[in-house]
């Protein structure tokens, strides 16, 4: 049984005390900070079997369950029924043997949050999101996996998901699947140093090749598409400080309707940008995601969490800016994002600690200015556990956040808080906050 969850209370002092809002740029997620995240709720119940006598095979079923508001509220003003109120989802349920008879083989199918670690204080999954519904096999150090990707959403602009049957003589949405296959190899080169390659191959079937020219299916049918990815990841264990401090290097590269990564998430097959609009296809799309992440335990009264994130994306249009995407819709076909955060987290005795943050983010969106944003934030954080460590929980927090905007930022309201406030040169943030996580 495990949890992860976070609850609390925000208000700012714009426009009479209104609930607080969010001071990262917009389209960045939690990338420049996450303090000022809204309620959000996992618990993930896993059932464990056992193998006959002799059989050392791991064997469960996991289901995972989340809760989060689509507005502003805390859960405790929203139910699922009001007006951006709860949302409910199941992003997990799967079914894993593992060491099959001690060999070292893992079997795994389902829908999994098949991913890797974090820039926790980013709440960024970097490198090898491949979360999503498929099987995979595991050994030893290499992983291989399929992603199957579907959706019937005619609002996304990534590749349609679906396309017009006519065969039956009723014009009817049928579904087309992205397949993702992936490849990764973890290397250990000594006992502080590793590399994990990664490999990709992303690819849609066309949808109906059997269409008369102008004919409307061939206007909602989209021809097959394909792309790949490439990507090294370094990790260094840092044994001159205390345990568990590290350094980790990952690059990434994208190519064709495999160049996604956007809004916070990293997964390669939220496509970014517009298709060509004569091949109707991503070739020539990429993108570029690199991410350096930081845990440095100096003492026992000291940590220091920091990173840096960016990324460089193009769409298959020809230009930079605004293009033509599917079903009407506009969106810009390059963008280019940049961030670099610290925390500071002093342990003032074991059962108090104060975190200090600071982020500088910038983003530039087609041939538009750079949108930047500098954030502080400051927090005072119970521990009821009474440990010393950087990821000890639960926490109770009191945050202070305040953010310097640009010139172009604050014109074009280029935040959630903004958006609310009009433009300001500064934003600010107060909150009662707490979170936990719990895997048993």
């Amino acid at each position: 049984m495990g949890s992860y969850g976070r609850a609390g209370v925000d208000w700012s002092f714009e426009n009479g005390g209104s609930i607080g809002r969010r001071l990262n740029l917009n389209n960045m997620g939690s990338i420049g900070g996450r303090l000022e995240e809204q309620d959000y709720l996992e618990v993930a119940p896993n059932f464990n079997f056992t193998p006959k006598p002799g059989d050392s095979t791991i064997i469960y079923a996991q289901i995972r369950l989340s809760m989060y508001s689509t507005g502003v509220a805390s859960f405790a003003n929203s139910t699922s029924s009001s007006i951006g109120g709860l949302a409910f989802a199941m992003p997990e349920i799967f079914v894993e043997a593992r060491n099959i008879k001690g060999s070292g083989v893992s079997l795994w199918a389902g829908s999994r949050l098949y991913r890797g670690p974090d820039v926790h204080i980013a709440d960024h999954f970097y490198f090898n999101d491949h979360s999503g519904a498929g099987f995979g096999v595991e050994f030893k150090n290499t992983r291989l996996s399929t992603v199957f990707v579907a959706s019937t959403d005619t609002t996304s602009t990534v590749p349609p998901y679906f396309y017009l049957n006519i065969k039956t003589g009723t014009p009817s949405a049928a579904l087309r699947q992205r397949v993702v296959v992936v490849a990764e190899q973890d290397f250990e080169i000594n006992e502080n140093n590793g590399i994990t390659l990664l490999g990709e191959f992303h690819r849609m079937a066309d949808a109906d090749g059997e269409v008369e020219e102008d004919s409307i299916a061939q206007e909602f049918n989209f021809p097959s598409d394909h792309g790949f990815v490439i990507g090294l990841k370094h990790e260094h264990k840092i044994k001159k400080l205390r345990p568990g401090s590290f350094n980790d290097f990952s690059l990434r590269y994208g190519s064709g309707i495999a160049n996604g990564g956007d809004g916070g998430l990293s997964k390669t097959w939220l496509t970014y940008g517009a298709p060509d609009t004569i091949a109707r296809n991503f070739q020539g799309a990429y993108s570029v995601a690199l991410v350096n992440h930081s845990v440095f335990n100096f003492s026992e009264k000291y940590t220091m969490n920091g990173y840096v994130i960016f990324t460089n994306s193009k769409g298959g249009a020809d230009t930079n800016g605004i293009s033509k995407t599917y079903f009407g819709q506009e969106v810009y076909n390059r963008k280019m994002d940049f961030t670099v955060g610290v925390r500071n987290e002093h342990y003032l005795s074991d059962y108090f600690h104060l975190l200090t943050e600071v982020h500088y983010s910038q983003r530039k969106d087609g041939e538009n200015p750079w949108a930047s944003m500098l954030k502080f934030s400051v927090a005072p954080v119970y521990v009821p556990t009474g440990q010393r460590d950087t990821w000890a929980r639960p926490h109770l927090r009191f945050v202070a956040s305040a953010a310097r905007y640009n010139d172009y930022a604050m014109e074009t309201l280029y935040s959630p808080y903004l958006e609310f406030t009009g433009s300001r040169r500064w934003g600010y943030y107060f909150g009662v906050k707490v979170e936990w996580w719990v895997w048993n």
